[in-house]
């Protein structure tokens, strides 16, 4: 059975990073969207999600991170993605193109100097 999607809260200074660990589906996108916005304060212009560990993103997925991504460019605030390279997850965001639509990087590294 594979795990259901949690959310671990990380502060690097200033900056919010939502890690999203498992599986993303409709069961859980609620869930995962009020962790993931609970992330977002007036001390930072960024809100950094590491999806390297997410086993598993569908439609519901998706559309959150289109949707959060919306929310926060109109607070004007940054969303910046981590995907792992050649992941499956990198694969459904290149079909669906939010990997054009916001910032990617390879590494939580990366996105937290970029």
């Amino acid at each position: 059975m594979s795990e259901l999607a949690r959310v671990a809260a990380q502060w690097h200074g200033d900056l919010p990073v939502a890690v999203v660990h498992g599986e993303v589906d409709a069961a859980n996108v609620a869930e995962i969207g009020v962790a993931l916005r609970s992330l977002v304060t007036n001390r930072s212009s960024v809100l950094i999600v590491d999806l390297s560990p997410t086993t598993y993103l569908d439609s519901a997925g998706i559309n959150l991170m289109f949707s959060l991504g919306d929310e926060l460019r109109g607070r004007q605030l940054n969303l910046r993605l981590v995907i792992a390279p050649r992941s499956p997850i990198s694969r459904m965001l290149a079909i669906t193109g939010l990997d054009k639509a916001y910032p990617t990087y390879a590494t939580l590294d990366e996105a937290l100097s970029a």
